[in-house]
């Protein structure tokens, strides 16, 4: 029978990538020291390779030391799936989900979203974290997290993405602009603008800058917002024009009057958004869940009908 390294030696070897220290790792663990270095010693015997790498006053874990703590991360979130699936049961979706979120989205749309789920399971704690799609992507594979709300991750393999809509994506101008009384505009128009965009990380930078290619326009250099407000209080007072998701326009833009939101008739933007976990997570059910429900509001509530512009037209 092939070898496989116990539970408490997936502990320790992850606790070590953490702290990079014997005795902040044995602390962690609950252990004294000498038992957590024989029992990473002995793992090291057992898999034929060196993962850790000892040089006076300092340790590190080898490249393959630290590709071993990432796949121990992942089993050990599995193992925490099961338990809770075991101990909570799935009437209540588990009794606890650390639930993360994109920052374009989920605050838009959590709002409408978290009242019905809580109405349903009124004994569910939903532990909300707001991160960027990259960092999002990491913590759900090494499980900090228990699932995310955002478009589809890049390793798709690693993951489980089930779709709950599809977002439109408007343009946004200054409300003396020379397209602001148009209600829509085509690529050739916005030859010669400067797009403004999110910082690094955020997804709808790529959108940014594929309007840019198609349009001849120009991302600006010397600007990256932090926040879609960022955004769209540099557009109000003319830095160039900018991109702005639906669920967004839907819930702050009912009074702004100094910008004002167009469609582009060549280039239909939209983007996917949905719940992702891990391929190997043991709590499937209850993130599906998740989905469905996401669906079945957005139903009651009319998906599929455009954003009236008319406030901001």
């Amino acid at each position: 029978m092939p070898f496989r390294p116990t539970h408490r030696q997936l502990e320790y070897l992850v606790a070590l990538d953490e702290t990079r220290h014997f005795g902040r790792a044995a602390q962690a663990c609950h252990v004294s020291q000498p038992t957590l270095s024989v029992q990473i010693s002995l793992l090291e015997k057992q898999l034929g390779v060196v993962l850790v790498e000892r040089t006076p006053g300092a340790i590190s874990l080898s490249s393959v030391g630290q590709e071993i703590a990432a796949a121990a991360r992942s089993v050990l979130a599995t193992l925490d799936d099961i338990v809770t699936v075991a101990s909570a049961g799935r009437d209540n979706l588990g009794s606890l989900i650390r639930l993360g979120v994109v920052p374009t989205f989920g605050p838009y749309f959590l709002p409408v979203f978290l009242p019905d789920l809580h109405r349903l399971y009124p004994a569910l704690r939903i532990h909300v974290r707001e991160e960027r799609p990259t960092l999002l992507e990491e913590q759900v594979r090494g499980g900090e997290i228990d699932c995310a709300l955002g478009q589809q991750p890049r390793q798709a393999e690693a993951f489980v993405f089930d779709l709950v809509c599809h977002e439109q994506i408007f343009l946004g101008v200054p409300a003396n602009h020379r397209l602001a009384s148009a209600a829509k505009v085509r690529l050739a128009d916005l030859r010669g603008e400067t797009l403004l965009t999110l910082g690094r990380g955020h997804r709808l930078v790529e959108n940014v800058r594929e309007l840019a290619t198609l349009s001849g326009s120009t991302m600006a250099d010397d600007y990256e917002g932090t926040s879609l407000d960022a955004l769209r209080q540099m557009v109000a007072i003319e830095m160039g024009l900018s991109l702005f998701p639906e669920f967004y326009v839907r819930t702050e833009f009912a009074k702004e009057a100094n910008v004002k939101l167009l469609t582009i008739d060549d280039w239909p933007a939209s983007r996917e958004m949905g719940f992702f976990w891990r391929s190997s997570s043991a709590r499937s059910a209850h993130f599906r869940q998740l989905a469905v429900l996401a669906r079945t509001m957005l139903g009651k509530r009319g998906p599929g009908q455009p954003v009236s512009l008319s406030d901001n037209a």
